[in-house]
């Protein structure tokens, strides 16, 4: 463990974040890394815990504590507090193949899991992984692992977000000749294009792919699979150039909001408000799509989860005039009751950085209508809501809206294109229905993971999701594999 006494001699310090007047400015990360003593000083905190909840409890179902990728948590914060920072990195890269990337925009349901946080006192898990992972790249330690022995298996990975890309990785250096199909152009999926640059820089994508085509893995860009979009590759023909096929795709069709005057201009989904902006950091053309700017405007933000966090610090960052985030759910309480609740993730009221940057906030709140002036929104008409989500009379009020974004969830995978064409069955919810025991779909080869498989859910699970079905693949191919759970 770490040190034995350290829980109670040294006291929880997490990373601070920039200033709020700094950082809004700009659309790097504003995270300020731990000097070398404190992070071991964190690391000495771990108890090494006879049951470490923060390890996951068999991450395969919905619901388990702790780390979906079962990263060894108590081992690694040991390294870490000998000082044997490439060890940790071996030990961390064993379970999850981009901490870089989890380190950055996991909730860290390990640290609502760890003993201390019984007293609101966790371990920096998060923190400490970041660390690990963002020094193995400074000292040159991640290096591309090709395969010593190649299967003569070819697969087809399509989708490049965390899924396919932790799928094609493991794949790879399970000896077999992978290609990754992707829509975009770039690889990254979601973490490229729908979270912000403040939250995690795009380069740490660049140098993973680097990585994996230097173990062997092709990508194919602006190359959906299925449909008739321009640059479309043919589902059946991939059927039958391929050994097995990978359906690693994102659940990218948005909830929508029909209610009265939802055809103004003005009210867009969350998604292609982000997107725009991350395509204008990196340089991409937005095409001929129209812009979506929150500058001068008031902006509305319907949905509380994280996709509604990003669409408020984005819009702070162009320049808005005020933000406003409308949920329709209640308000979770300020403190969970942790004799009911630890070690599992608990329902409570959570601020995020782009909340903190100053929007409004309110719950309860159902959106009734829209109304604007020459075809442009101008006001919500909101109301407020009872338990049942039935409205309250006498609770109606207005909200002043230039912009409103549309941030309420995915409701499954586009249908349309590469699922109508594979003939894939659907489970009741609209997902490609494969179970967690061998990943494969109705269709003989065709295997599928992460959020087109679950529903929209954390890059965590992506990554978890797309190594379970990399060793799925290993084992319908060679009848046997190495590749770990």
């Amino acid at each position: 463990m770490g040190k034995i006494t350290g829980f109670l001699e040294i006291d929880r310090h997490d990373r601070p974040y920039a200033p709020v007047a700094e950082r809004v400015t700009n659309y790097n990360e504003f995270v300020v890394p731990l000097n070398e003593k404190d992070t071991r000083d964190q690391a000495a905190r771990c108890m090494n815990c006879g049951i470490p909840y923060c390890h996951g409890t068999g991450a395969v179902a919905p619901g388990t504590t702790g780390c979906p990728v079962n990263n060894q948590i108590p081992d690694f914060n040991d390294l870490v507090y000998q000082g044997n920072w490439q060890e940790a990195s071996r030990n961390l890269h064993s379970t999850n193949n981009f901490p870089e990337f989890t380190g950055r925009i996991c909730p860290a349901p390990c640290e609502a899991s760890c003993t201390l946080n019984i007293d609101d006192n966790p371990v920096t898990i998060k923190t400490i992984e970041c660390a690990i992972v963002d020094r193995a790249w400074e000292n040159g330690w991640l290096k591309p692992e090709p395969a010593a022995v190649k299967s003569g298996k070819k697969v087809a990975v399509v989708g490049a977000g965390p899924a396919g890309l932790a799928c094609a990785q493991q794949l790879a250096r399970a000896g077999h000749e992978v290609h990754v199909y992707e829509k975009a152009a770039k690889a990254g999926g979601l973490l490229r294009y729908g979270i912000p640059d403040f939250k995690m820089e795009k380069h740490l994508i660049d140098r993973r792919v680097a990585q994996m085509e230097g173990e062997g893995v092709t990508f194919h860009y602006n190359a959906p699979v299925g449909g008739s979009a321009p640059g479309a590759v043919d589902a059946k023909q991939i059927l039958k150039d391929y050994d097995a096929v990978a359906l690693t795709g994102g659940s990218e069709a948005p909830r929508d909001l029909p209610i009265p005057g939802r055809e103004l201009s003005g009210i867009h989904f969350a998604m292609d408000f982000l997107t725009q902006q991350n395509r204008r950091v990196s340089g991409e053309s937005l095409g001929d799509k129209q812009e979506i700017l929150a500058t001068g405007k008031h902006v509305v933000v319907i949905g509380g989860g994280d996709t509604g966090s990003d669409c408020i610090g984005t819009s702070f960052r162009q320049g808005a005039k005020s933000v406003t985030q409308i949920e329709i759910m209640p308000a979770p309480p300020e403190r969970e009751n942790k004799a009911l609740t630890w070690p599992n993730w608990p329902q409570k009221m959570r601020t995020s950085s782009s909340q903190a940057e100053g929007a409004a906030r309110d719950f309860a709140v159902l959106t009734q209508a829209f109304e604007g002036t020459g075809g442009k929104v101008g006001k919500l008409h909101c109301v407020r809501v009872d338990s049942k989500f039935q409205p309250l009379p006498g609770t109606e009020f207005e909200l002043k809206a230039d912009l409103v974004l549309l941030a309420m969830g995915f409701v499954h995978p586009v249908h349309d294109g590469l699922l109508k064409s594979l003939g894939v069955d659907l489970d009741p919810r609209g997902n490609v229905n494969a179970t967690t025991s061998d990943f494969q779909t109705s269709v003989p080869k065709v295997f599928a993971s992460g959020d087109m498989r679950r529903g929209q859910s954390l890059v965590v699970w992506a990554i978890r999701e797309g190594r379970l079905c990399a060793r799925a693949i290993d084992q319908a191919l060679m009848g046997l594999t190495t590749l770990p759970r």
